[in-house]
């Protein structure tokens, strides 16, 4: 009885990995099949980077009660605390490294096989991988980079961490505007032309791909939904459940990094056919 339950599994096992195996080469053949291709992806592509998700296991919504952009505006107290946490969660950003699944998609940039990515993350390591800033639209900005809330100037996120380091807890603009990373807090409006940006890319696709994301977000969430509508090709990488697994041409619940270098391997062979 034992061999024979050891045997079962073992072929339950290779049927299953054989499904997944079929399901990365089918992703693979509409990404080399040089259409328009789409990548959004979300927290689950970084956390082999050793950057935590903000809702798993170590991430700053388990440990902090989220500071609104109301909060942030209106109370010197929130601003102190806010640039507190960045600049405590920042020395962990320092050391992160594009992962494979970031290389990867920088790879099929290289191949002219990434029409665009879209990312609901904020750590920039899409363009540390090698992606230019044109193929990259960031839906909630970036945490590398400080902006004014009031006149709007770009500030380099060095000079700002040397002013807290100084004795700066609530850093200001030459204007006398609050500094923020330029990313999108709680309670504030997401940028437009990024939105817009991206549903543009989406109407427009012929594969559409989510990378480590649960769609759990919106407006962002419908991006992919929106993409299917008009015709795209479907595939969803993600260890979880997404909204929209029912409606997906491939979902391949594998991590980001392992599932995108084998997809890698396979389009350049299909490139050499």
């Amino acid at each position: 009885m034992p061999y024979s339950m050891t045997k079962s599994q073992n072929i339950a096992k290779s049927s299953k990995s054989k499904k997944v195996e079929d399901k990365l080469f089918q992703t693979a053949k509409a990404i080399a099949k040089r259409g328009k291709n789409v990548f959004f992806t979300g927290a689950g592509i970084s956390t082999e980077s050793g950057i935590p998700d903000y809702r798993g296991k170590g991430g700053v919504w388990r440990n902090y009660r989220p500071i609104y952009f109301n909060d942030f505006m209106t109370s010197k107290e929130a601003r102190i605390e806010y640039w507190r946490r960045k600049h405590h969660l920042l020395k962990d950003l320092d050391k992160a490294l594009p992962n494979q699944a970031h290389l990867a998609l920088n790879y099929f940039h290289q191949m002219g096989l990434l029409n665009m990515i879209i990312t609901q993350n904020v750590d920039g390591l899409h363009r540390k991988s090698g992606v230019p800033k044109d193929k990259i639209i960031e839906l909630h900005g970036n945490t590398t980079r400080v902006r004014c809330m009031s006149c709007g100037d770009i500030y380099p996120m060095k000079d700002v961490r040397e002013r807290i380091d100084s004795g700066d807890s609530a850093p200001e603009c030459h204007c006398g505007g609050y500094l923020k990373t330029d990313t999108i807090s709680f309670g504030q409006s997401m940028p437009a032309d990024e939105v817009n940006r991206a549903f543009f890319h989406a109407r427009n696709c012929d594969f559409f791909c989510v990378i480590g994301s649960t769609l759990l977000v919106q407006p962002a969430a419908q991006i992919p939904q929106y993409a299917k509508s008009k015709g795209a090709f479907l595939s969803i990488i993600n260890l979880s459940e997404t909204p929209c697994d029912q409606i997906c041409d491939i979902m391949i619940r594998e991590k980001a990094g392992e599932a995108l270098s084998k997809i890698m391997q396979q389009v350049s062979i299909l490139l050499c056919l």
